[in-house]
């Protein structure tokens, strides 16, 4: 029982870390600017977040304001309006991929998208070893496994880290396709309730879409945001500010 109670730490250990990179960081932080990081955390957050997550944070953002000024049209990166439930899954890889590659090249219609971002796409996709992150994550759930004799530790360690794909896939088919809707938008996003607790709010889309800029994406007073809790909780020990997003010029309609 107290390995199967250390095997669920550690998984929801390692999801929790993913998601507080992904979700409060790249995607409250350095996409839609609802609170700023601060100027010493930021630098760790650029220089280690390829390596936590396997995700490039420019080429992310990138996608995501793509995502947002084009939701649910034949130009959204991801919707399964265009390509089906199942297909989103390959479809943001494949858009994802492409947004690197135009970022590194200077393609317009990607710098466009982050002219507000003043670092580079990193040296692990400028140089094609963008794999690294994933061979030291194996290489340590490996050890783990060698050296404890704890596999399923070893797994769920593994499976917390790498778990973006997964998460993105919930909230950009699922919550574009089935739940409910707190306002008119002119895109099919939608809160979804299973979705937004297993990702730490960001199935709660159709409040998000409606207001990108608030760091809380729950509004009805039932709705629950586990990412603006961790959100609120950095607030409170000093590493992240409140962002006056009024002060910030717009860059495009994703905002």
């Amino acid at each position: 029982m107290d390995y199967l109670l250390l095997c669920v730490l550690g998984l929801l250990g390692s999801y929790g870390l993913n998601i507080l990179y992904v979700s409060v960081f790249y995607h409250r932080a350095l996409t839609h600017r609802a609170v700023t990081i601060q100027p010493w955390l930021r630098k760790i957050v650029l220089e280690t977040g390829n390596w936590v997550t396997g995700i490039d944070p420019k080429g992310w953002v990138c996608m995501h304001r793509l995502h947002h000024k084009y939701s649910d049209t034949n130009r959204d990166p991801h919707s399964p309006l265009t390509s089906g439930i199942w297909r989103v899954l390959p479809m943001q890889l494949h858009s994802y991929k492409r947004a690197l590659r135009g970022l590194v090249v200077g393609d317009r219609k990607y710098t466009s998208m982050v002219p507000d971002l003043d670092f580079p796409v990193s040296w692990l996709n400028r140089r094609k070893v963008w794999y690294l992150p994933y061979v030291l994550h194996a290489f340590l759930a490996i050890c783990v496994g060698v050296f404890f004799q704890a596999w399923l530790l070893a797994a769920c360690y593994w499976l917390g880290m790498m778990s973006h794909p997964v998460q993105g896939w919930m909230v950009n088919a699922l919550s574009h396709r089935y739940g409910y809707r707190n306002f008119a938008t002119d895109d099919h996003s939608k809160n979804n309730l299973m979705v937004a607790w297993l990702v730490f709010g960001e199935g709660f889309q159709n409040n998000h879409h409606h207001n990108p800029t608030a760091a809380n994406f729950a509004v009805k007073w039932w709705e629950i945001d586990l990412g603006y809790a961790l959100t609120w909780t950095l607030i409170r020990l000093g590493l992240l500010q409140r962002a006056s997003v009024a002060g910030f010029p717009k860059i495009g309609s994703w905002q």
